[in-house]
C-alpha cells in the first residue's frame, strides 16, 4: 500500500535534482527560499493526507520486522503529528537551504532510497532495519525543548526522577486545541456520567431522567460508551468505579475554560464538591456566558508535566514500589486523558484517547 502511495510523490525529472518528501508538525510552513520544483503540498484538510499518514506509520512500523526501537517509536510519532505534506525536487546544491527551511518547518524527509532523514540529512531510519546514524535526531520545536526541561526541573525539586530520553511533547507550533465549545460539551457530558456513578457508589442513585432534565445539553455530547453506561440500571461496581474518576478529567477541563484556578499536584484526589457546584450554580447557560480558555502556553505546561509524572507512576507500579512525591496513578491517569484528548493526540475521540508513556 505504502509502496502505492509513494508512487503519486515520484519526480519525472532525477538526472540533477534529489526528490524530497517532507513531513512537517508545524501548521505554518515557511516559504521555500531555495531552487525547488513543488511537486505537491498538502494538509490535514485534504481527505487523503490521513490516509496516506497511516499508511507511512504502518511502513515504518513493518519495516522494523516487529522490534519497535526507541528512534522508530519516535519518528511514528512525529508523523502522527504532521500536519503538512510537502514534496519537492531540489538541485543537489541547495540542499543547504533546505536544512534550514526542513528546521524551520519541523520535518523529517523520506527520501528516493527509501530512507526516513533529520533536517539536517542524517538517516534516522534506513530503507531496511535500524542501522541510522548515531548522531540521527527527531525535531522537536524549541519551545518543546524548554518545555520539558522546565518539567524536568519542577520533578527534581520534588525528588521525582524521570529518564531524559523521555521526549518532548507537542508545542505551540503544531497546537490544534479542541474549541472551547467542545470542551465545555465534553464537561458537561462527564459530569453527567461522573455524578449518575457517585449516586450509585453512595447508595442513593439519580435517575438518568432527572439528569437529562437538569442537564438537557450534557446528553448531546455523550459518547457511545457513557450512553451504554447511563442505559444500565445495575452497572458493575467497576464500570461505576470507572466513571466515578471522571471527576479528575471533569477537573482538567474546568481550568482550561478558567472555572478552576490551578491543577493541584497530583498526590491527591480533586475536590468533587467544588466541581459540581461550578457546574450546578452556574448552569449550562451560565457556563455558555463566560465561555474561554486558557493560553495554549499553559495547557501545554500541564500536558508535559503530567505526562512525565504518569511515567513515573506507571513505573513505581510495575516495580511494585511508592510511588514517588506521593503521586496518583489514578488521577494521572484521568487528567493525561483529558490533556490527551484536548490537544487531539492521535486524533482519537474521547472513548479511543490512549496515554502512553
Amino acid at each position: 500500500m505504502f509502496n502505492r502511495i509513494k508512487q503519486l510523490f515520484l519526480s519525472p525529472d532525477t538526472s540533477n535534482h534529489i526528490l524530497i518528501n517532507a513531513y512537517c508538525t508545524v501548521a505554518e510552513v515557511p516559504k521555500p527560499g531555495f531552487p525547488h520544483v513543488m511537486q505537491a503540498r498538502r494538509d490535514l484538510s485534504d481527505p487523503e493526507l490521513r490516509p496516506h499518514l497511516n499508511g507511512l506509520m504502518n511502513h515504518l512500523a513493518q519495516a522494523g520486522a516487529g522490534k519497535m526501537t526507541q528512534v522508530r517509536y519516535h519518528v511514528i510519532r512525529h508523523v502522527q503529528r504532521v500536519r503538512q505534506h510537502v514534496s519537492l525536487s531540489i538541485e543537489a546544491g541547495a540542499m543547504d537551504g533546505f536544512t534550514a527551511w526542513a528546521e524551520a518547518a519541523n520535518a523529517i524527509v523520506f527520501m528516493e532510497d527509501g530512507s526516513m532523514r533529520d533536517p539536517q540529512g542524517r538517516i534516522l531510519l534506513p530503507a531496511s532495519g535500524d542501522g541510522g546514524e548515531p548522531k540521527a535526531v527527531v525535531p522537536y520545536p524549541q519551545q518543546a525543548w524548554q518545555r520539558k526541561a522546565r518539567s524536568e526541573q519542577l520533578l527534581a525539586e520534588r525528588k521525582v526522577v524521570v529518564p531524559a530520553t523521555l521526549p518532548p511533547l507537542v508545542s505551540e507550533p503544531e497546537l490544534r486545541l479542541r474549541t472551547p465549545e467542545d470542551v465545555l460539551r465534553r464537561m458537561l457530558a462527564l459530569f453527567v456520567v461522573a455524578i449518575r456513578a457517585e449516586s450509585l457508589s453512595g447508595g442513593h442513585a439519580i435517575a438518568v431522567d432527572d439528569l437529562k432534565k437538569r442537564f438537557p445539553p450534557a446528553f448531546a455530547g455523550l459518547t457511545d460508551a457513557e450512553r451504554a453506561f447511563l442505559a444500565q440500571e445495575a452497572p458493575t461496581e467497576q464500570e461505576t468505579t470507572q466513571y466515578l474518576w471522571r471527576y479528575e478529567a471533569i477537573l482538567v477541563l474546568q481550568w482550561v475554560l478558567g472555572l478552576q484556578d490551578a491543577l493541584p499536584f497530583a498526590d491527591a484526589i480533586c475536590d468533587v464538591a467544588a466541581i459540581s457546584r461550578t457546574v450546578i450554580e452556574r448552569g449550562t447557560e451560565g457556563l455558555r456566558k463566560q465561555l474561554a480558555m486558557r493560553p495554549a502556553a499553559e495547557i501545554l505546561d500541564a500536558l508535559d508535566l503530567h505526562y512525565r509524572q504518569h511515567w513515573a507512576t506507571r513505573q513505581a507500579i510495575l516495580k511494585k514500589a511508592a510511588a514517588p512525591a506521593g503521586l496518583n496513578d489514578g488521577v494521572l491517569q484521568e487528567r493525561h486523558h483529558a490533556l490527551n484528548w484536548l490537544v487531539h493526540f492521535e486524533d482519537r475521540d474521547w472513548d479511543e484517547v490512549d496515554t502512553p508513556t
